[in-house]
């Protein structure tokens, strides 16, 4: 009797705690690649300009200039992405919706026979695939999420993936800019700025999935580290070479 009640009470414990994160949505992804390449590519472009030996006033408008032309490149190429993408994808729903009307029988054999294939008795998978097939839409989300593995319902949205993709770019753009608009004239208050933002963005990412923060952390630093050094360098090796 004890047993049976532990695992009832763990039943309901799991039923009230089992949720999940929406790893389906539009703004995730574009919105943390956004502000990486935000930080890494202007960081690098302004350390690749300073080590040429420049102003600190070419060296801002550098910074700002990267800032306005990435967020724009990043929005536009991601609307025209994710547009696409939801473009193929209900070219691919037509086909299928044509197929269910036409041929009702054969989709409906095919859905049983999927059933069956992954442990369903066939004549239970067949029964199954008869009720779920009354409905034309609800077949139809079936077989776009057995054959095309895809929710009809849950597409990413064009527009939020490009608004998330400018705004997180903007602002991780915006770090290594930042100490010259407070009034900073060197560069390493805006290198030690971008680089502790790429730690902190590595951290918060790790926070939606499963690496610990420090690790996260650590590999966007030494990423975005490294980068920025080998444009340095390349700043200097350039202008050594047209001095």
């Amino acid at each position: 009797m004890a047993v049976i009640e532990t695992e009832a009470a763990l039943h309901e414990a799991h039923r009230d705690n089992h949720t999940h994160r929406d790893v389906n949505g539009g703004w995730l992804r574009p919105a943390v690649f956004g502000a990486m390449d935000g930080l890494v590519s202007n960081l690098a472009l302004m350390t690749g300009v300073a080590g040429g030996s420049v102003s600190h006033q070419t060296i801002v408008i550098t910074g700002l200039a990267g800032l306005a032309a990435g967020a724009f490149s990043m929005a536009a190429g991601e609307y025209t992405s994710v547009a696409s993408q939801a473009e193929l994808v209900q070219a691919e729903l037509d086909v299928e919706r044509r197929e269910l009307r036409k041929h009702p029988q054969a989709e409906e054999d095919e859905l049983a026979a999927l059933y069956a294939s992954r442990g369903v008795e066939p004549a239970l998978a067949r029964e199954v695939a008869r009720q779920l097939s009354k409905d034309p839409e609800q077949a139809l989300e079936i077989h776009a999420r057995e054959e095309l593995g895809i929710d009809p319902e849950d597409l990413p949205s064009p527009l939020t993936a490009a608004v998330s993709s400018f705004g997180a770019f903007a602002l991780g753009a915006l770090l290594p800019v930042l100490p010259y608009l407070l009034g900073a004239t060197a560069l390493w208050p805006a290198v030690l700025l971008a680089l502790a933002g790429l730690f902190g963005c590595g951290a918060v990412v790790a926070r939606v999935t499963a690496r610990s923060w420090w690790f996260s952390g650590l590999r966007q630093l030494a990423l975005g580290g490294a980068a920025a050094g080998v444009t340095f360098a390349l700043g200097t090796l350039f202008d050594t070479a047209v001095s």
